[in-house]
């Protein structure tokens, strides 16, 4: 208003005219220097141009004459969105992952009355209990198991009355053969029916090795029933001593005693416990061999 005022009455001198013209040809040009970087702002999502259609002119405004507090409420940045609280926790197993029981043991020894950990399974009928004594006591890989044992019990003379020579050695195969099968059938169909037990093992798959080594000894004593509750273990330590007494029936005299009878129980009862443990940690050691050797 100045300028103007001195040059309506003549008193603004050339210099002075130079200076108010520069000024004027800045003030011009500022808003073009401003516009530039807010129009490239509004091109990778920024502040909107004044004029553009479907956009708003306030921000623009606030950036060429607002005032410092409208120019500074206009930049700032968006609020925040919450992010999702982690608790840190993993999401829970569904079990998938888990390693499982195989139906056989390095894909010879028969594993057919394991169950994998954390498994529901309904209650075997009398004649699922028989078809498993005969799997277990006709698999292919039993023949193989009662030479070994036979040729063991040779080689030891347990019996010296068998004598000698490839004859002896047919004595101590047939009798093991008969010992594996009546205990097979009197544990895993003829007890568990009249007792109405489950004679498969339930792997537990959890916790430590000695929590999980207790477990399976103790399942000796403590077995699940049809119904799915838990029972002494009639099966295995009946069914074991039956099957004990059953073999003084063709076995020598001297093999009869009470000693004799006790000493076959005890014996199979703790190969019962060892094959137990066994079974309990061979999904774990398979699954780290499977991990080192693909």
């Amino acid at each position: 208003m100045a300028m103007l005022w001195n040059l309506a009455r003549g008193k603004l001198s050339r210099r002075g005219l130079e200076f108010y013209a520069k000024a004027a040809v800045i003030l011009g040009l500022l808003p073009f220097f401003l516009i530039k970087p807010l129009r490239a702002q509004s091109l990778s999502g920024g502040i909107a141009l004044a004029g553009a259609p479907g956009t708003i002119q306030a921000p623009v405004e606030a950036h060429l004459c607002g005032s410092p507090t409208q120019q500074a409420e206009a930049k700032l940045p968006e609020k925040p969105q919450p992010q999702e609280k982690t608790t840190g926790k993993k999401p829970a197993s569904d079990g998938q992952n888990e390693p499982k029981q195989p139906k056989r043991i390095l894909y010879i020894i028969p594993n057919y009355r394991a169950v994998s950990a954390d498994t529901q399974l309904p209650a075997l009928t009398a004649k699922q209990k028989f078809s498993l004594a005969t799997q277990d006591s006709f698999d292919y890989s039993s023949f193989t198991l009662v030479a070994l044992l036979a040729e063991a019990g040779q080689l030891q003379r347990s019996y010296p009355e068998f004598g000698d020579g490839l004859g002896a050695y047919g004595r101590y195969y047939w009798h093991s053969f008969v010992d594996q099968a009546v205990g097979n059938y009197m544990t895993e169909a003829i007890v568990p029916v009249v007792t109405r037990e489950d004679p498969r093992y339930y792997t537990l798959g959890h916790g430590g090795v000695l929590r999980r080594t207790g477990y399976a000894i103790s399942r000796l004593l403590v077995t699940r029933t049809d119904s799915g509750g838990s029972s002494f273990n009639f099966s295995e330590i009946v069914g074991n001593g039956a099957a004990a007494g059953i073999a003084g029936l063709y076995y020598p005299s001297q093999e009869r005693t009470w000693t004799k009878t006790g000493q076959r129980w005890l014996a199979q009862v703790a190969i019962d416990g060892a094959a137990n443990v066994f079974k309990e940690f061979w999904p774990d050691i398979s699954n780290k061999l499977t991990k080192h050797h693909p």
